[in-house]
């Protein structure tokens, strides 16, 4: 296995892999409900996945994204006041699918159907700490740094 990533649910980093060797390490910020993979649990799913998609590319920092759609907007303080209960997913969107069956993968515990992210975040929002609703939430500038090195169908292990 050349490159792929790790995600530390107990420590809140993301780190890349290069033939066993730690390339990066990222702050992030993952689910405040925990680990878990069923369906609606807003939790943030364990084991091996792939980037089945990378979304963004091009957009300016702080594109807003709803349904993986750049939404026009561009977000600020003003919209987030306008909008506070919106879950803000902004500048790339890294779609997550699962490859473990009926782990991940499959019925009610599919990490793709749960459309879960790695996506970036307002400023404002602490890494290091849990406090998604189950993506795994990134800093603009890391994110982007992560998007230009990372390809699509990259293998990504998230475990506690």
């Amino acid at each position: 296995m050349a490159i792929y990533l790790e995600v530390q649910l107990r420590t809140q980093v993301l780190i890349i892999y290069e033939n066993e060797k730690i390339l990066k390490e990222y702050q992030i910020s993952t689910a405040k409900n925990g680990a878990g993979e069923q369906y609606g649990s807003e939790q943030t799913p364990r084991g091996w996945h792939l980037i089945r998609a990378k979304i963004g590319e091009g957009h300016p920092v702080n594109t807003v994204f709803v349904r993986r759609r750049p939404t026009g907007e561009i977000y600020t303080k003003e919209l987030s006041l306008q909008f506070p209960e919106r879950d803000w997913i902004l500048t790339r969107i890294f779609w997550l699918s699962g490859l473990e069956l009926h782990k991940n993968r499959f019925g009610n515990v599919d990490t793709m159907r749960r459309k879960i992210y790695i996506h970036g975040a307002p400023d404002s929002v602490a890494m290091g700490v849990i406090g998604s609703k189950g993506c795994i939430r990134m800093r603009n500038a890391d994110l982007i740094d992560l998007f230009g090195q990372i390809p699509a169908g990259t293998k990504i292990l998230i475990k506690e």
